[in-house]
């Protein structure tokens, strides 16, 4: 499942992870419902800010029903969202990965690439345009807008060259999230709101797509792939500057919006939005890192020289440093992360849960993946550092 905003449950208080779950439940049965079973792999945790976002402006309270047993809440039934929020969500969740999977099969990325399996992808993904048109119609949602945007990105991709400006390339991205979050104010009956909705999307689309880019950067160019940030000369400094700005507009925006019901729309779009960014930047590190000036990756043996981080970076939730662990505590962290194979993964596995790692270390290194686990501020959005 994709998606940039990933919530730790301990971060979340018992009444905002329900409200969550409803949410992300109420996506993937409205893609189910409304798509067919195959449209549920475009479920995703930033589809689901659209659902409640209408939910946070309606004065009518969220809308709910029961849903049955399901294998991925361990066969326990749930209160999900359901409604013209869920519905909305679905559709644009479909548009926005109609859009990725061509994307993947005209760039030949990855499977999607493959000769036998990109054209029935391509016919996957104009199936998925068509039924998300028709579903975002009826919601009064102009899918061809979005359509359009992202469809400009190959075009604008081509022109965009070392000097420009790399917000060119995330223009599209956030023209499509702009008319998304507008929308919900539509749909809550709060048109007042919609102005300000379509600034802070504007802004998350931004960051959706810069961090994406970092994300990608070292395997990019590693195998070749356009990448903004290279393309323009674009450091991760001034990403990252980028990032922290639209973070902080984001923030500013949504306290002018009204909200019947702001908890969790703060705890997701203030909180894990900036969470999402220390996060991203901090597995890239300085490891693997665009330089502007060179236009070239680093390696990761160059990025250990690279001096420490910076004051200002002290003061809010830093990355794992390279080398980081001591004495039983291994293995150590490693920037960028250590990927192994699932053999391996599980002797590491047996060896951290034998030596208490799991329960003890925090953070401590994924066995498979290498990423930092278990690491959370748990007193945040429980109601003692805001009113979220």
């Amino acid at each position: 499942m994709f998606g940039i905003i990933r919530p730790c449950r301990h971060r979340l208080s018992e009444r905002l992870r329900t409200e969550w779950m409803a949410h992300l439940c109420g996506l993937c049965l409205a893609l189910r419902d409304e798509h067919g079973q195959l449209a549920r792999t475009a479920t995703n945790y930033d589809g689901l800010l659209i659902s409640a976002l209408v939910d946070a402006q309606s004065d009518t309270g969220p809308a709910r029903r029961t849903a049955g047993p399901c294998a991925l809440r361990g066969m326990r039934g749930a209160s999900v969202a359901v409604g013209d929020g869920a519905r909305l969500a679905a559709s644009v969740s479909l548009v926005l990965a109609s859009a990725k999977v061509s994307d993947h099969v005209v760039d030949g990325d990855g499977m999607l690439g493959r000769r036998a399996v990109g054209p029935v992808a391509q016919r996957v993904a104009a199936g998925w345009a068509d039924r998300a048109a028709e579903a975002g119609g009826r919601l009064g949602l102009d899918t061809a807008a979005l359509a359009s945007s992202i469809g400009a990105q190959p075009a604008i991709e081509r022109d965009l060259t070392v000097g420009d400006s790399v917000l060119a390339a995330t223009a599209p991205t956030e023209h499509a999230t702009a008319a998304a979050f507008a929308h919900t104010a539509v749909l809550a009956g709060r048109p007042e709101n919609a102005d300000a909705l379509a600034e802070a999307g504007r802004l998350f689309g931004r960051i959706a797509h810069l961090l994406d880019a970092v994300e990608d950067l070292a395997a990019d160019a590693a195998t070749g792939t356009w990448n903004p940030l290279p393309a323009a000369g674009t450091d991760l400094a001034e990403a990252r500057r980028l990032c922290d700005d639209a973070v902080l507009g984001v923030r500013l925006t949504l306290d002018q919006v009204p909200l019947s019901h702001h908890g969790l729309v703060h705890a997701l779009l203030v909180h894990e939005l900036e969470r999402a960014v220390t996060r991203t930047f901090g597995h890239a590190g300085s490891a693997g890192g665009f330089d502007g000036q060179a236009g070239a990756a680093r390696t990761g043996s160059e990025s250990r020289h690279v001096s420490g981080p910076s004051a200002a970076a002290k003061d809010r939730p830093g990355p794992v440093q390279d080398g980081q662990g001591g004495g039983l505590w291994l293995p150590k962290f490693r920037v960028p992360p250590h990927r192994r194979n699932p053999a391996l993964g599980c002797c590491v596995g047996l060896y951290m849960c034998c030596s208490c790692q799991f329960c003890c270390r925090d953070p401590y290194p994924g066995p498979c993946d290498g990423k930092p686990k278990g690491s959370c501020d748990c007193d945040c959005c429980d109601s003692s550092c805001c009113d979220c």
